[in-house]
């Protein structure tokens, strides 16, 4: 009889931990946002649910290593990371799981969504020009392509072709004049360099505002940020290509794990996190712009303006992001 019982307890503590996974009063994050910038988020809900959400930063490349590692054995239920490069690189590694939503498709227009549900975009940033506002007319300027032209000759500022954020605007301008034309754009671009290529997008900036260049190309909450800190700074938001394709927009997104110990809480997360409650927190916190159409943004980021979008899926930019690394490599953009 002693070997029955143990076989109905055992039988009993597997139900028990069934429950407890289904319904979870947590969710595992693997982040590579700021944590002030998605911890507002994150509080919100725990106060609306009561479910309590832990997450862990890192750079994205290593959480996406940490979790294919993990395997079975998984912490996270979710990742959360910038730019449709890397949400597509984490698809093709495997380590996520695509799930259908109503509450998502509603929210979050398709163009900002995996094709294979694999992922969805929660913020939007537009990766635009910012000029001098001592030495450019804004009348002077037109699209990204324009920036080539020997017109700004020793004026323009770039931050590294190492960084994704670059790599997504060459993969969607492939896409939109195929490869060629592109690497002609772009070692334009080269060219036109008044100076070595920056790490990062508020040195750009402020480049542009101490006059070692006229123009440059940045993500917009990098401006909103360093504007906040300086309201004086004399440089401004350019939309360029208004009259064909419109601005180049990326996201902030986030993939259900493939091994989610909690996948039915983290699904009901992530849903919250595309509808208006939690993305007025989004624009109010990381000046980004929300994903869901219906939330308007800040109003400092609505004094920058309204702008047409590239309404090109934005999984272009993986797809095309192995493709866009060699033609800059080609064209001297280090």
């Amino acid at each position: 009889m002693l070997a029955p019982k143990r076989l109905l307890t055992a039988l009993a503590l597997t139900l028990i931990g069934s429950t407890t996974v289904q319904a979870a009063d947590e969710v595992v994050v693997y982040s590579s946002r700021i944590d002030e910038l998605i911890k507002p988020v994150f509080d919100a809900y725990t106060k609306k649910t009561g479910v309590q959400v832990k997450f862990i930063t890192d750079k994205e490349a290593p959480l996406m290593q940490r979790i294919k590692a993990e395997g079975e054995n998984a912490t996270a239920d979710l990742l959360l990371t910038v730019d449709a490069g890397n949400l597509w690189q984490a698809e093709q590694m495997g380590i996520l799981q695509p799930f259908t939503s109503a509450v998502i498709d509603k929210n979050i227009p398709l163009q900002y969504r995996s094709s294979n549900h694999a992922w969805t975009g929660l913020s939007l940033r537009a990766r635009t020009i910012a000029y001098s506002t001592d030495r450019v007319k804004p009348g002077d300027l037109t699209t990204y392509e324009a920036l080539a032209d020997k017109q700004w000759e020793g004026r323009l500022c770039l931050r590294t072709a190492k960084k994704v954020y670059n790599q997504s605007l060459t993969a969607t301008l492939i896409e939109t004049h195929g490869a060629a034309k592109t690497e002609e754009i772009v070692k334009g671009w080269v060219n036109n360099l008044s100076t070595d290529v920056f790490s990062d997008d508020i040195a750009v900036l402020e480049a542009i505002n101490a006059g070692q260049c006229d123009v440059g190309i940045v993500n917009t909450y990098y401006y909103g940020r360093l504007h906040k800190q300086k309201p004086d700074l004399a440089v401004k938001l350019f939309w360029p290509n208004q009259g064909d394709r419109g601005v180049h927009v990326n996201l902030s997104g986030i993939g259900l794990t493939k091994h989610a110990p909690h996948p039915e809480a983290a699904k009901a997360l992530v849903e919250w996190m595309t509808t208006p409650e939690a993305q007025q927190i989004f624009a109010d916190v990381n000046q980004e712009f929300p994903a869901n159409p219906a939330v308007p943004p800040s109003a400092e980021v609505a004094t920058w303006g309204k702008f047409v979008a590239d309404t090109l899926p934005v999984e272009v930019a993986g797809k095309r992001q192995a493709e866009a690394i060699r033609l800059m490599d080609r064209a001297g953009w280090n």
